[in-house]
């Protein structure tokens, strides 16, 4: 039988203190190694896609002015800003739909401003959109091949048989597994619900064989459920890809993102952890809140 407290000496219960306290800092210590190491590792990793003092202006609006950042392999890296800050512009500059005015786009080494948007998704970076942009009339799987096609050229035919499709339907039916929408396969898109749209238009940019995914509110008009399948699905999905997230659910953004860039009118304001983002007193000021406000 354990003996109490009460029945200890002084001298004991110093030991037991300090032993107490020796297992506290021993646990602190592994964290913050842990931590340590985790950043190194991302420090470590390849950059798979980063933007060299990119530039766009419409007219004399500066959309996006100097902006310098880097993605890497493997991670999750959030966007995010108030409304107007460029965060889908700097995303439509990534996917090659705008041309820079200035600075340059960097994929694997090679500056890639002047290739046509299907070369950007040729080359492996996807692209999922604001607003749900999948085919309503058509089936889940079919959905899936039109994307596949972006990657492997040719075209489509949903009405040839099969066995003419084989290659884009593997890479659509591998898709709708991984953000687990196989049974599904069938359906035609506007019957299903509208959390499962949104996922469909994931599977699609998956569809398109990316090592890169550009995912702009991917949790939009979503309820609490339906948001966190999403972020057990973005959580799988950064093991293996990487994944460029502009989002306005913070607490998702702050549960998902390796690094975390803000941005403010067009401008890059702080790239970071989660922990420095949060942390820095001119994030409170333009975009988190600041005084009693919990961020």
């Amino acid at each position: 039988m354990s003996e109490s407290p009460l029945s200890q000496s002084p001298s004991q219960l110093s030991q037991a203190n300090l032993a107490e306290a020796d297992d506290t800092s021993e646990a602190h210590a592994i964290s913050e190694a842990h931590a340590a190491s985790e950043a190194h590792a991302r420090s470590e990793s390849t950059v798979v896609l980063e933007t060299e003092g990119l530039c766009k202006y419409w007219g004399g609006v500066k959309a996006l002015d100097n902006m310098s950042l880097r993605f890497h392999e493997r991670s999750l890296h959030g966007i995010v800003g108030p409304n107007g800050a460029g965060k889908s512009t700097l995303l439509n500059m990534l996917c090659g739909t705008y041309k820079p005015t200035a600075g340059r786009i960097i994929h694997n080494g090679d500056c890639i401003n002047d290739i046509r948007p299907y070369d950007f998704a040729r080359r492996g970076i996807g692209r999922g959109f604001q607003k749900t942009n999948i085919y309503p009339q058509v089936t889940c799987l079919e959905n899936c091949c039109i994307a596949a096609q972006r990657r492997v050229g040719g075209s489509f035919n949903i009405f040839l048989p099969k066995n003419s499709s084989q290659l884009l339907e593997e890479m659509a039916d591998q898709a709708l597994a991984q953000v687990g929408l196989e049974s599904r396969r069938d359906e035609i898109a506007s019957h299903i619900s509208y959390g499962e749209q949104r996922q469909l238009e994931i599977a699609m940019v998956l569809a398109t064989a990316p090592s890169v995914l550009l995912l702009d509110e991917p949790m939009a008009g979503m309820g609490h459920e339906e948001s966190q399948l999403i972020i057990e699905l973005l959580k799988t999905l950064k093991k293996d890809y990487c994944i460029v997230l502009v989002e306005h659910d913070m607490d998702a953004v702050f549960e998902l993102s390796d690094q975390l860039t803000v941005m403010v009118n067009g401008q890059h304001l702080i790239t970071g952890s989660v922990e420095e983002v949060r942390d820095n007193s001119k994030v409170k000021e333009a975009y988190l809140g600041q005084g009693d406000e919990v961020i």
